[in-house]
């Protein structure tokens, strides 16, 4: 009897030994996101100057954009996220309500706005991704799908990335690429619809008007295609940098139809005081940009960091431009963070851009829209964040995360002036 339990007693040693010794090779994997959250996101766009593209490079550029904006991440398992995007932008533009400047009250007037259908409009876009990573958290996959739609377009994309940790996760490498899919519906300038018929118009007090313009676009999709790479490296206990590189490729109808242009060899036609339009914008159906960019985050000590980054664009239409942005968060508190910001950034002008009646009839591109015109712009910024990791403040089931709150003051040399406010909230499910 003693013999048996002598045995029994080591064969249950030898027993919780080898359960002991394959539970010490079991490693513990965390799940990529713990639980649910959700972004409440919300900002407010205005802007004003004196260029507005739809009158032909005058006129007023008047804006004012509100976006709320909600994302849902919902973890899958301990490998997979699910993030639904979910996105309504309402504007109301005094330049884009002169596609018919005729159905005011007052005078047409390019300065002034009319107050028309085309006065304001809602873009709606919602966005699915999905993300895997890897038991060892070294390789991310994933998967994006979204639609867009406005009153003169539709658009579909579908997108895909890969990034890989080595180093002891100190370096990162990653590849990642989107289709779009646009379909526009054409809104031409008010004055010029009677002519893509082959008929013609009459403005009461002006001379016979005969404009270039006698037939819309023929071909109305716009395809975009775009490859992203980049390196990411931790160089030391306080610097980190990345380098990255993007290719985007565009084919199709990629002028904007209700933008007129007004030549300087055709004599001009008024109605009121709106010159009557001589074309639309007309730009080549490809464009190749190509943009390279470098970022460098420096920890100062626990209350101060810098954050570097720079850019430079070129494209086949003429255009080169260079971006620099310094942002420096200082920490206040233990949860509040403050982070001034400045944002530099010129251009050249693309081949196809003159002001206002500087073309000439016989050219066979042109735009007077100042987006693609030569300019300097500077941006100022400064934001706030309020960081609980504890999550102690709730509403049901969700524990408030992070507060953030950001102004910027924009300004271009060509007279564009716009002032952006910037709201977000999160909240994690406990």
């Amino acid at each position: 009897m003693k013999k048996l339990i002598v045995i029994l007693l080591l064969l249950n040693v030898a027993f919780l030994s080898a359960q002991t010794e394959q539970d010490s090779t079991q490693v513990y994997k965390k799940r990529v996101l713990e639980s649910a959250e959700v972004d409440f996101l919300m900002s407010y766009y205005q802007q004003d100057g004196d260029h507005a593209a739809v009158t032909g490079g005058i006129g007023t550029e008047k804006l004012n954009n509100i976006t709320p904006t909600i994302v849902l991440s919902v973890p899958l398992n301990e490998d997979d996220v699910l993030t639904i995007d979910g996105e309504v932008s309402a504007y109301t533009s005094a330049s884009s309500s002169n596609i018919n400047p005729f159905d005011g009250p007052g005078e047409a007037d390019p300065f002034l706005e009319s107050s028309g259908a085309s006065s304001g409009d809602i873009w709606l876009n919602g966005t699915g991704t999905y993300s895997h990573s890897s038991d060892d958290r070294n390789k991310i996959w994933s998967a994006k799908l979204s639609i867009s739609n406005e009153y003169d377009y539709f658009s579909i994309g579908i997108g895909g990335g890969y990034s890989r940790l080595f180093n002891e996760k100190n370096t990162e490498l990653g590849i990642n690429g989107n289709v779009y899919f646009d379909s526009w519906y054409p809104v031409y300038p008010y004055e010029l619809r009677p002519f893509m018929e082959g008929g013609s118009d009459y403005f009461p007090g002006t001379p016979a008007y005969k404009p270039s313009f006698t037939s819309g676009f023929n071909n109305t999709s716009r395809n975009s295609y775009s490859v992203g790479l980049f390196v990411s490296q931790i160089l030391s206990k306080r610097l980190q940098g990345s380098l990255s590189a993007d290719y985007v490729l565009q084919q199709g109808l990629l002028s904007t139809p209700f933008q007129r242009v007004y030549f300087s060899d055709v004599d001009s036609s008024f109605y009121e005081k709106f010159r009557l339009a001589d074309d639309i914008e007309r730009l080549p159906d490809t464009r190749f940009k190509i943009a390279l960019g470098g970022r460098l985050n420096y920890y100062i000590n626990e209350f101060l960091s810098f954050r570097g980054f720079y850019r430079y664009y070129f494209d086949e239409w003429g255009i080169k431009s260079n971006t620099i942005s310094l942002e420096i968060p200082v920490k206040i508190t233990r949860s509040f963070t403050i982070y001034p910001s400045y944002r530099f950034y010129n251009q050249t002008a693309a081949d196809y851009f003159a002001p206002y009646a500087k073309h000439l009839s016989t050219d066979p591109y042109y735009t007077s829209d100042y987006d693609l015109s030569e300019f300097t712009a500077n941006q100022f910024g400064f934001g706030i964040s309020y960081t609980d990791i504890f999550t102690r403040f709730h509403i049901s089931k969700f524990g408030l995360k992070s507060i953030d709150l950001k102004y910027h003051n924009y300004s271009r040399d060509s007279g564009l002036k716009a002032n952006i406010i910037a709201f977000g909230i999160k909240f994690v499910m406990d």
